[in-house]
């Protein structure tokens, strides 16, 4: 099964949503669409839905032309950030629905449900409604209902984003195991960059209509293509050549970057060197598995992190230390 949009465009009034969008994917590939609020990427789920229709360009699956399609008749498969789920039926009933409807067996129905509540772990639920339900629990059910009628595509709309973070981090991996086990292409909107990095194959990251760049989850973080991804993609220090220049002249490292491009260094690629000096400890912030550490730095602010709880304090001198071979060089736009 592949996926393949040339020149997607989409606008509403005098607002471009969608600016000549292109990319492929190929079962059974994750795909996030990631990038801030407004940057077009829900828009674009909705185009692959069928629930909007592009203002040119063409949208194929297998050479099939899904704008010609309407959205009841494209076979796919779609979870949204509010579960939908009909509270009138049990957790069996809202799983069998999209079976039912197509006119499926009571033996196939039977079937795929008790399948389908296995992989989703809720088989000795599978009679309750749900407002008896926890939110992940509910979302499991969305899943499956969406997975029963054997999608060509699996559509999801930030399915986690009103889940507390544990339930999330939970579900993140229940998801991609399904979806691995199934072999399902899937295309997934989300704002969260960990979200994106945990589950995706490749990441579109967008910008105000635009993809700023496609890649795997470590090629974004490790090689952003410009200054909005590498700010985007986790925390960064993005530093200017002149401050380089002068305060850490060994990131250069032979390397002669464009006349604009920009340094990204992450934080966990800046060591602490013990007995020297160099930049000032600011603040500190403790997050269990790393301390946080912002420094004041002759170039600039800098954001370090260390594995588990360090013992510098606001005020301590530290030295600092760059890696070049983890050092990133990003155009400023």
């Amino acid at each position: 099964m592949r996926l393949q949009l040339d020149s997607i465009a989409k606008s509403f009034g005098s607002v471009v949503a969608l600016d000549e969008i292109s990319f492929s994917a190929q079962a059974p590939e994750f795909i996030c669409l990631l990038g801030p609020s407004g940057c077009g990427k829900t828009t674009l789920l909705r185009l692959l839905a069928g629930l909007e229709q592009p203002d040119h360009g063409q949208i194929l699956l297998d050479s099939e032309d899904l704008t010609r399609i309407p959205a009841r008749d494209r076979g796919f498969g779609i979870v949204f950030q509010a579960y939908s789920l009909f509270p009138n039926m049990t957790v069996a009933e809202n799983i069998g629905y999209g079976l039912k409807i197509r006119g499926a067996s009571p033996a196939e129905m039977s079937a795929r449900i008790a399948e389908l509540l296995d992989l989703i772990q809720l088989g000795a639920l599978a009679d309750r409604y749900p407002y008896q339900l926890s939110g992940g629990q509910q979302q499991r059910v969305a899943l499956a209902r969406a997975v029963a009628v054997r999608p060509r595509l699996l559509l999801l709309d930030e399915p986690l984003s009103a889940l507390d973070a544990k339930v999330r981090t939970e579900l993140r991996g229940e998801i991609r195991d399904l979806q691995q086990r199934l072999g399902i292409l899937t295309i997934m909107v989300t704002h969260d960059q960990e979200e994106a990095l945990t589950l995706a194959d490749r990441i579109v990251c967008m910008r105000q209509g635009h993809i700023a760049q496609i890649g795997e989850p470590d090629e974004l973080y490790h090689s952003p293509a410009n200054r909005f991804v590498a700010d985007f993609m986790g925390l960064s220090n993005l530093m200017h050549q002149e401050a380089i220049r002068r305060h850490a002249p060994a990131l250069m490292n032979g390397h002669e970057p464009a006349r604009d491009d920009i340094a990204c260094i992450r934080p966990e690629d800046i060591r602490m060197v013990e007995g020297a000096s160099g930049a000032t400890v600011d603040r500190v912030q403790f997050l269990g598995n790393v301390t946080r550490l912002h420094l004041d730095w002759p170039g600039g602010s800098l954001i370090a992190e260390v594995p588990g709880r360090s013992a510098l304090v606001p005020g301590a001198r530290v030295g600092i230390d760059f890696s070049a071979s983890r050092c990133a060089w990003v155009a400023p736009e």
